[in-house]
Order: C-alpha cells, then sequence, then structure tokens
C-alpha cells in the first residue's frame, strides 16, 4: 500500500496543472473539490440511532442501475439511512434530484485521510459498491474499520480483466475480504473467484430492471408537438466521432434525436450541427416555447436524464459509445419499449446483455459503413423493426429479477452482522 499510496500522490502531483487549468477554465472539477479531500459535509454527518448503508455508484449509469435497489433497500429497512456517493459532476446532480441533497455526496479520493474522514464521520454498518468500483485504499480501511463491504452489478470487462491478472496477486490480498459479490453473468463470477472472491454468487444485472416512465414531462411534451407521420429516430449517449457520422449517414426523413454522452460536448455538437444545413433546435431553447417537431429536422438533447423515457417515442434507436472504441452503453433503456436497438462493433462494457439480445435476433450491429443502410432499413420496414423491438422487449422482461435478488441478499447481510 505504502507504493501505490506514492503512485497515487505523484499522479496526482503530475496532473495538478491540468486539473488547476480546467477548474480555472471551466469549473471542472471545482465542484465536490474539498468533498473529494475528505471534508466530510455536515448535511450528510451520521444521525445518532440510525445505523448506515453507504452505497457508491460512479456516474449516471451505475446510478440508474442502482436506483430501483435503493428504493426497495429502503422499503426493507425503513429504520435504516442510506447515503450515496458517486464520482461524476453528472452522477452527483442526478443523485441529489432523487435522493436529496442531504443523504448524497462525492467519492473521496483514495487516500488514506479522505478514507478515514468519511468512516469515521459516516461508520457504515456496510459499504455497497455498484459495479466494479474497486480502490485498494477504501477496502483496506473498511477492513480495517470492521466494516463489510458487498459489490452488486459486479462485473470485469474484457478490457479490465488483463490487467486484473497482471496484479493478480494484489488484487487476491484486497478481495478475499469482500463480505458478498453479486455478478452480472457467470463469466464474470468466475473471473472474481480466480481474483479470490469467495463469497461470490450469480446475481443477474440490475439494469434489466431500470424501468423508465414513458410519461416522463419532456416526452409527453415532444410527443404533444409531434407532426403526424414523423419517423423518431433517437442516437443516445454518442461520443466524440459519433454524431458527425450519424449526421451524415442517418435518413433524412426522420426526426434525430442527438443525446451527447457528456454534458460538457453539449455546445461542441451544437457548433457541429450549425455547419449542417438541417434544420435543428436544441432542447433548452425549445423547451421555452415548443414548436411542432417533425421530419428532416434534429433535435439536441442537451440535458441529463430524460433520454431513458424519451426512447418510447422512437421508432428505432442507435446506442453510443460503440461506433468508437469505448465500449458501448446500455442497449435496454431503448429495448424496454419494444424499440428495435442498434450498436457499434464496439460492446464489450455490455457484452453479456449485447450478446443476449444477438441471440434473440433482437439487435442490430453496424459499423461505421453500415450504420446508414442498417438505421435506414428499420425506419422503412416496419414489420422487421417491429420484429426486433418486440423481441427485444422479451428478453429486458425476462432477465428481471436482480433487484429483488440484491436487497434479499443484502438485507440479509447487514441483519446477520447486527
Amino acid at each position: 500500500m505504502i507504493f501505490y499510496s506514492f503512485a497515487l500522490t505523484m499522479a496526482m502531483l503530475l496532473g495538478a496543472p491540468y486539473w488547476l487549468f480546467c477548474m480555472v477554465r471551466s469549473g471542472k472539477y471545482r465542484e465536490g473539490f474539498r468533498e473529494r479531500f475528505g471534508i466530510v459535509p455536515r448535511r450528510i454527518k451520521r444521525e445518532h440511532g440510525r445505523p448506515v448503508i453507504w452505497v457508491h455508484a460512479v456516474s449516471v449509469g451505475e446510478l440508474l442501475a442502482a436506483s430501483h435497489l435503493l428504493t426497495e433497500l429502503q422499503k426493507r429497512l425503513p429504520d435504516w439511512r442510506l447515503v450515496v456517493s458517486t464520482t461524476t459532476g453528472t452522477g452527483q446532480r442526478l443523485a441529489r434530484e432523487r435522493f436529496g441533497q442531504e443523504s448524497v455526496f462525492y467519492f473521496p479520493l483514495d487516500f488514506a485521510f479522505a478514507v478515514r474522514s468519511y468512516l469515521r464521520a459516516l461508520r457504515p454498518a456496510l459499504l455497497v459498491l455498484v459495479e466494479t468500483e474497486f480502490w485498494p485504499r477504501m477496502l483496506v480501511e473498511c477492513r480495517k474499520a470492521q466494516v463489510p463491504v458487498a459489490v452488486v452489478n459486479a462485473r470485469i470487462s474484457d478490457r479490465s480483466w488483463p490487467r486484473y491478472r497482471r496484479l493478480g496477486f494484489l488484487w487476491k490480498r484486497l478481495l478475499r475480504g469482500l463480505a458478498l459479490a453479486l455478478t452480472q453473468s457467470e463469466q464474470d463470477m468466475e473471473r472474481l473467484r480466480a481474483l479470490g472472491v469467495t463469497h461470490v454468487r450469480l446475481g443477474g444485472n440490475l439494469k434489466f430492471d431500470v424501468r423508465a416512465s414513458a410519461l416522463a414531462p419532456l416526452t409527453q411534451c415532444v410527443k404533444e408537438h409531434l407532426a403526424p407521420q414523423t419517423r423518431v429516430l433517437i442516437c443516445g449517449s454518442t461520443l466524440d466521432g459519433e454524431e458527425k457520422v450519424l449526421i451524415e449517414n442517418a435518413p433524412e426523413d426522420c426526426l434525430l434525436v442527438l443525446a451527447p454522452r457528456h454534458p460538457e460536448r453539449f455546445d461542441a455538437v451544437a457548433h457541429l450541427l450549425r455547419q449542417q444545413e438541417r434544420r435543428w433546435v436544441r432542447r433548452s431553447e425549445w423547451a421555452k416555447q415548443p414548436q411542432m417537431l417533425g421530419n428532416g429536422q434534429i433535435f439536441l438533447l442537451d440535458s441529463i436524464g430524460e433520454l431513458a423515457s424519451l426512447y418510447s417515442l422512437a421508432k428505432a434507436a442507435f446506442i453510443g459509445g460503440s461506433l468508437v472504441p469505448s465500449g458501448g452503453h446500455n442497449p435496454l433503456e431503448a429495448a424496454q419499449f419494444a424499440v428495435p436497438v442498434v450498436m457499434g462493433p464496439h460492446y464489450e462494457n455490455f457484452r453479456a446483455i449485447v450478446e443476449k439480445l444477438r441471440a434473440a435476433d433482437a439487435i442490430r450491429i453496424a459499423t461505421q459503413n453500415e450504420i446508414g443502410a442498417v438505421l435506414r432499413a428499420l425506419l422503412q420496414d416496419d414489420a422487421t423493426a417491429r420484429g426486433i423491438g418486440e423481441r427485444g422487449q422479451a428478453v429486458f422482461m425476462a432477465e428481471s429479477g436482480a433487484t429483488a435478488r440484491a436487497v434479499e441478499a443484502l438485507v440479509k447481510l447487514v441483519k446477520e452482522r447486527r
């Protein structure tokens, strides 16, 4: 741990000029700065008499997966207090919206002084990590403070698995103390066992239980302002390098909704759209005075937390992060509404889900050269599109239940240790 702490300190020092530049120029990293360095905000300090469960979800994706879990866990443990930490600013804002500012904070940097500060202030009865957010110092300090650590929706991606194996002797020392790990797939379970985790079992994917409301305010407003015969194509969670490809290749006789993954890129995508001849509008401007939307237009969704329900209006959907080598994003957000889904070839972050959909002929995979033809075919062939969407929705429904299993396991764990 001495070498790890030294390496982390050096990385912080070497990266400091860049981070300071970002803080001054755009405000990035400024929010939550004190919290990350172990200054525990007064609003979340321990309430006497109420045991605490600390749930950590890195960003928006993990938070959405864990939201239903948190709600159900609170129902089962009404006298307990649940607090939520995130790493990213977008995750923080969404968490505060859903669970209240008094229960949400930024995850501390993995230094002993910062971690210990939160463990002393909260004295959690359990730390729950969503997916595989393993920080060595946090694991060590939880062991010293006798705080059990559980992992839900656990996965080891194809990209990260070689790195874990190379340092297997270190991870075995850190991970063998996990109180519980519920994995997304059999492969994830075997990989964690190989890393020394003993209390591990298949739990399923929490993302199969995420159900967005089709009647969310923005969705309802857009629905009321769609011109007759409008075909909606939603390209969600897109990354740099994808929007240009989609604008150039997506059929023009549809309403193209572009939803960049990261808020800091909204302006860059807007700049890209200004160079196009097609009519376009930003959601932030359109919402001030909604106008009719129709085929041939582009709608830039420059907001967070509204994409999932908007998929319910789509004739077809492309899931971003997959045309560029970034691992892809969650195809289930669209599949739950029986919307036919298209992804690029880079979907390794959601391999288990995509393979289930592929096995059921419930998704289309397309390269940058193929994407235009695939999207055009789905928009023009109603029967094929409907079949793909219905099979995708069937997969979504059949795989549900991970939340209930996770809640049952976590409740049992805390009651056994009280």
